[in-house]
């Protein structure tokens, strides 16, 4: 009886520890593949490749600039009587902003407008005096022709013809100096209507338009206070409408945007950090002419109507610049794209649920989807998440919720838990 025991008391544990041994390499060790999982197929998730044109969008932090920016000054020294404005009113063209005491230039002025009377009652008086000595001289040269002709008939003596012809040539010196006189008299009104003028600019210059509709700044000099002729600045108009955002981009992108920029209009897309993202659509204007050298990027400048004041100047942007688009681009989503160690690849979903490794060139990419340039068709299924279990001819299953796991994680229940149970 004590053999017989110690027969079945061996027996028993020998088939233990072969059960045990069959479960380690059987079940565990094979449980992370697909094909491993008792012959059933891997749950995945698919996706169709695409054929569909493809903007290409560059994407960068602009700011906001207004489109014209006016130091508003005084031209003039005086009291600053009225500011017809408040701060941060938007204003229009023409329209009247400050007041200047007038005072002092309209006295000016008065006495400018007398001196230029003065001046034309003295070249009035010059061609008077003009006239008067042009008829004394010619009055001189006829009684100096007729002692001349006397003279010849002995009538009178050559003194008297000498004379006469002195007090001839004496009165036409005068018509000389007379006509000089109102040439110097013509001078000096056209001076005096310069001064005239000047007085009547700088009366002008006392009340103070906008020179462009535009959103007025802070008022740095209240009303009372003495303003100096171009020394001080009262405000800043700023032209809100239209409005620029300037940002830049890498001199890489310079030569398509220029090729696009000849051709036709190309959008800029930017929302504006003012807590809603919808965008506000414009186009490019301005590209740079210089590349920065400290950051190899060119500065570009869009334009933006702004009628709704959504872009403010100062602010920040995300700006969208579309440079191009790709026609007839095959896409499909960037997480299916795999990198092995020769290049990269996706896993292709064939007719009969198996997948293959198929190698894919990847060029551009856009927001959450790639472009591929080589490899895959349209209308082709393409594994997006599950790769991690798969190889080449594994049997997959494309499901919903159900394939939308972490391949890490889905590796390690296969290990574990299922494992487990083969061994069982």
């Amino acid at each position: 009886m004590l053999a017989t025991g110690l027969v079945l008391l061996v027996t028993t544990i020998t088939g233990a520890g072969c059960s045990g041994s069959a479960a380690g390499p059987g079940g565990g060790g094979r449980g992370g593949r697909g094909r491993g999982e008792a012959g059933g197929a891997v749950p995945v998730v698919t996706a169709k490749v695409v054929e569909r044109d493809v903007p290409v969008d560059l994407a960068a932090i602009g700011n906001v600039e207004a489109y014209t920016t006016i130091s508003v000054r005084s031209q003039v020294t005086g009291q600053l009587q009225e500011a017809a404005f408040r701060e941060g009113d938007f204003v229009k063209k023409g329209q009247i902003l400050f007041r200047i005491d007038r005072r002092p230039f309209e006295a000016v002025l008065q006495q400018a407008d007398a001196n230029m009377a003065r001046d034309r009652a003295l070249l009035n008086q010059a061609e008077a005096q003009l006239a008067r000595d042009g008829a004394n001289a010619e009055y001189s040269q006829l009684v100096a022709e007729r002692q001349a002709s006397l003279n010849k008939s002995g009538i009178v003596s050559k003194d008297v013809v000498e004379q006469s012809r002195a007090a001839a040539d004496a009165t036409a010196s005068v018509v000389k100096a007379d006509r000089a006189a109102i040439e110097s008299a013509r001078a000096q009104l056209v001076a005096q209507q310069a001064v005239v003028d000047n007085a009547k600019v700088s009366l002008s210059y006392t009340t103070i338009a906008s020179p462009i509709d535009g959103r007025t700044g802070n008022l740095t000099v209240k009303t009372g206070n003495l303003v100096t002729a171009n020394n001080q600045e009262l405000m800043s108009i700023a032209q809100v409408e239209p409005i620029f955002v300037t940002f830049s981009v890498p001199s890489i992108q310079l030569a398509p945007v220029r090729e696009q920029l000849g051709k036709n209009q190309i959008p800029v897309t930017v929302t504006p950090q003012d807590g809603s993202n919808v965008p506000v659509e414009g186009e490019l204007s301005f590209i740079d002419n210089l590349v920065d050298a400290s950051t190899d990027t060119i500065k570009l400048k869009a334009r933006y109507a702004n009628a709704d004041h959504r872009l403010w100047p100062g602010q920040f942007a995300r700006v969208s610049l579309r440079v191009t688009t790709i026609p007839h681009a095959l896409v499909l989503p960037g997480q299916a794209v795999q990198t092995g160690q020769d290049s990269q690849f996706v896993f292709v979903v064939k007719d009969d649920s198996t997948v293959e490794q198929t190698p894919v060139t990847v060029g551009q990419r856009v927001g959450d989807d790639v472009v591929i340039e080589k490899g895959l068709k349209a209308g082709q299924t393409v594994v997006t998440e599950g790769q991690l279990r798969l190889e080449a001819g594994t049997k997959v299953q494309a499901g919903g919720g159900a394939g939308r796991f972490d391949g890490a994680g889905s590796g390690g229940r296969g290990r574990g838990g299922r494992g487990r149970r083969g061994a069982q």
